[in-house]
């Protein structure tokens, strides 16, 4: 099989980690050459590790030309068997990655061979390499084999001595704490190949050691040795990090839940997987680009989709960061047949690149925008079509060509998405000509490829003029160079890969350490949803310290959703430097991390700690996941005294009352210092601080009122909320609900009216008053969308569904097969629901009892 590149494969995957690393064979471990790693132009590449799933590497075999095939096992050991059919394929994969590890050790013991000799030279008149230099090139390559090799002891006789009792769980959870030797290792890795390098050309000696290392075989091979040049040892690090990872994705599926391993592999998987995504944030997936005409060696560093606003027009565009510049291109229409090609719109070369920020003269072009109910119609359609396309495949009547047409339909509505939905400005400034404004739906997003271009310009850029010759090379060599060959939308993904979750994500965020001086710091989530990335929660300021200590839960909705991101911020308090611009952040970021969401860990009922390493900034947090059909179950309270979970009919005469208190309460509050607050009521609030809300008020503490002015302004709105979803039945009423649904969907506009009227007299007193109340303050919120961003259609999407979801029974009746069909139909009805009466003119509670009704049809 052919050496994979890094210009042809942009990740590092399995195939690669297989066969460009070595073979199995006793006839020689043919490392990947230096000069399988170069590119064209003959500079090194640095790889971008992938930490996907797969399957167990040295399950599979080559066939006759050279791809990938997966073998059978041996009779009786098929997978999907009992539990002792799953342990004989649990033991088949520990046996495969401890023969890939003897090999491993063996090639790392090769590299420290030389290491002492040449210590021992460093201290002589004659010197080979100077003590700093062999520091360089064999840097943490001691600390790496200890640790393989303390993990091949501890294996090796668990497998000579199987049986199902053998649990190996613990030995990968510790390899997998000590991984953070390799991101010194990587760190470094660049450094130490170039001193390598420069020190082969200086020393003929050491070129000599460096390119004849003895490699030894496997025990059983019998004095069978390979040799392997110094370069390509080096690179085996980088190369075998990922094993781990792979191979516990494997063991996994191979071990019975209730076995005692299940537990610590996927903690190990969980803290290999983290690890994985620090190390990817800090490596450059660079590809070697075409030569130039004059000689210049430029590389591609990222690329990827953005928006741009051409004369107030959203365009799409797909953008490319070169070692020397940046250029923006669109895919060029090309006939049925032809390949694919890009047009270049504009370049800037990084030595005249500068990030354009907002000052008192300037202000943001017109843009074109979408209102918010259609941007939110668009992700109900893409929902409902995804339901569809389930539905179709389910069918399995052989109506490809109907999956077909619904997928180019989503593929439309997506686009459309990823089009309208980004609002964060990116600012680009040529200093000889033009700026340019991307819109990024991430601040995230905006962060990285700004730290991508300071990175390159930190180096001696000398300005670039390409001719149109050269910009039509470079243009042309776009469509083979680029990594992102899709925008993220779900049309482009493979059926097999995962959904996302669908629920609610319960996040504690507890502390951050390794701050060097002291900040006013706080930070933001965010996770995907749509194929874009979306703000979900800030922790408050915590000033002037080196150890924030925030310990805020929040709840997050997710809708299809993969992974969680943290950003951390200093707070700037400087008024002269705020931004008029709604959307611009002004705050530093301070660092910025992700983690995977994956549904083997995240789903269970345990909380699971975690942490994210930041520019050396550690966030401590854990996170738990409970799904959508679970979330929306109404529980009713076992106790009548509170107020949460008990009858809204039970509560208003205790107290007396025609609203409950809990409801004038928090409205009042709101009113008097939230009503400004930017994403009132979609924001969330501390869990913590909700529930003591809600404690206090079941127990109608008496400085209540004491505690509410003290409170953060999300958590009072979140407490508002959380009553009304934990009310027994919906405030519109079990009773009523099919008849909401119809009368929504009427066509005729009286007869529409005069339904949806005598629904609302038909309503419990209490219930009526509490909504008619609810109502109009929802209202007083929307006069102030110019301020706080919410409008009717934003309010209608976050109260909907907790006015109106019918209790467990009622909605039990109907039979969901998706998560997203809870979205896509039933939310979809709630909203509109809830947006007619908003959108009506004032409905007062005299008026509506005193009307007669126009027809008398039973409800």
């Amino acid at each position: 099989m052919e050496h994979l590149s890094t210009r042809e494969l942009p990740r590092l995957s399995w195939i690669d980690t297989l066969y460009s690393n070595f073979n199995y064979n006793t006839d020689g471990y043919e490392g990947d050459t230096a000069e399988d790693r170069k590119s064209q132009d003959g500079s090194e590449t640095m790889p971008f590790i992938d930490e996907s799933p797969t399957m167990s590497p040295h399950l599979c075999a080559r066939g006759q030309d050279g791809e990938a095939i997966s073998p059978m096992p041996p009779d009786g050991l098929l997978p999907g068997g009992d539990m002792e059919k799953g342990l004989e394929m649990k033991k088949l994969v520990l046996s495969g990655f401890l023969a890939s590890e003897e090999i491993y050790i063996n090639q790392l013991e090769a590299l420290l061979l030389p290491m002492k000799p040449l210590k021992a030279t460093a201290t002589t008149s004659k010197p080979v390499l100077t003590m700093e230099q062999i520091d360089t090139i064999f840097f943490m390559i001691q600390d790496i084999f200890e640790v393989h090799k303390e993990f091949y002891d501890a294996l090796f006789p668990n497998i000579q001595q199987w049986d199902e009792k053998v649990t190996v769980g613990h030995l990968f959870q510790k390899l997998a704490s000590q991984l953070g030797v390799y991101k010194a290792f990587v760190n470094n890795y660049k450094v130490a190949v170039e001193t390598a390098e420069k020190c082969s050309q200086a020393n003929s000696q050491f070129q000599k050691i460096s390119e004849n290392l003895k490699v030894k075989g496997p025990k059983e091979s019998k004095d069978c040795t390979a040799t392997a040049t110094m370069e390509a040892l080096l690179y085996k690090p980088i190369d075998r990090v990922t094993r781990s990872t792979l191979v516990l994705h494997d063991l996994l599926k191979h071990t019975p839940k209730d076995h005692p391993d299940f537990p610590l592999l996927q903690d190990a998987l969980r803290i290999s997987q983290n690890f994985l995504s620090s190390i990817n944030e800090e490596i450059d997936p660079r590809r070697t680009a075409v030569t130039t005409p004059k000689g210049e060696a430029r590389q591609l560093v990222k690329d990827g989709f953005l928006v741009e606003v051409s004369e107030g027009t959203r365009k799409l565009r797909h953008v490319f960061l070169f070692t020397d510049l940046l250029l923006c291109a669109k895919m060029k229409k090309t006939a049925v047949g032809r390949h694919q090609q890009y047009e270049c719109k504009w370049y800037i070369p990084l030595a005249d690149l500068s990030f354009q920020t907002l000052d008192d003269s300037d202000s943001l072009p017109h843009i074109q925008t979408l209102p918010e109910h259609e941007i939110e119609e668009m992700k109900i359609k893409i929902s409902s079509i995804k339901s569809e396309i389930q539905k179709e495949k389910k069918a399995q009547k052989g109506q490809s060509r109907n999956v077909d047409r619904l997928r180019k339909k989503m593929n439309e509505q997506e686009s459309c998405l990823l089009l309208h939905s980004p609002t964060i400005p990116f600012r680009i400034h040529n200093k000889h000509g033009k700026s340019y404004l991307f819109l990024l739906s991430s601040d995230y997003e905006r962060s990285e490829w700004r730290e991508s271009i300071q990175k390159l310009q930190k180096k001696d850029l000398q300005a670039c003029v390409l001719s149109s010759v050269e910009l039509q090379v470079l243009t042309g060599s776009c469509f083979k160079l680029r990594t992102v060959h899709n925008i993220p939308v779900t049309s482009n993904k493979d059926d097999e890969e995962s959904p996302g979750l669908y629920g609610f994500l319960h996040v504690i965020v507890h502390k951050a350490m390794g701050l060097k001086e002291s900040a006013n710091m706080y930070c933001t989530l965010e996770v995907d949803s749509f194929g874009y990335f979306v703000s979900k929660a800030k922790t408050r300021v915590f000033r002037d310290t080196t150890e924030p200590q925030w310990n805020e839960e929040f709840e997050i909705e997710l809708e299809g959703s993969q992974c969680l991101r943290i950003l951390c911020y200093e707070k700037c308090y400087d008024k002269s430097k705020l931004n008029k611009d709604d959307n611009e952040i002004v705050d530093k970021i301070m660092g910025k991390g992700q983690v995977q969401l994956d549904p083997q860990t995240v789903q269970s009922k345990n909380w699971h700690m975690d942490v994210i390493e930041m520019n050396g900034i550690k966030v401590e947090f854990s996170m738990k996941f409970t799904s959508r059909d679970l979330s929306l179950k109404r529980t009713p309270s076992k106790k009548q005294s509170g107020v949460f979970g008990v009858k809204i009919s039970v509560v208003t005469k205790r107290e007396r009352s025609k609203v409950p208190y809990i409801v004038r309460q928090c409205i009042e509050e709101v009113e008097k210092r939230g009503i400004d607050e930017v994403g009132i009521y979609r924001i969330s609030g501390v869990a913590t601080d909700i529930q003591a809300l809600k404690a206090a008020f079941d127990a109608n503490t008496k400085d209540i009122l004491m505690m509410l002015s003290d409170m953060d302004i999300n958590a009072i709105a979140g407490t508002l909320k959380l009553y009304f979803r934990e009310l027994p039945e919906p405030l519109l009423t079990d009773r009523l609900y099919p008849a909401f649904m119809e009368g929504i969907a009427l066509s005729d506009p009286a007869a529409k009216e005069n339904c949806m009227m005598h629904l609302l007299r038909s309503l419990p007193d209490p219930n009526l008053i509490t909504f008619l109340s609810l109502l109009e303050h929802l209202k007083r919120v929307a006069e102030k969308e110019p301020v706080n961003k919410m409008s009717l259609h934003n309010l209608a999407t976050v109260f909907g569904p907790t006015l109106l979801r019918p209790s467990e029974s009622e909605s039990s009746k109907a039979h969901i097969t998706l998560a997203s069909d809870i979205w896509s139909h039933d939310v979809m009805a709630q909203v509109q629901v809830l947006l007619y009466y908003l959108q009506h003119p004032p409905i007062s509670f005299a008026e509506l009892k005193k009307n007669t009704l126009y027809f008398s049809t039973d409800v």
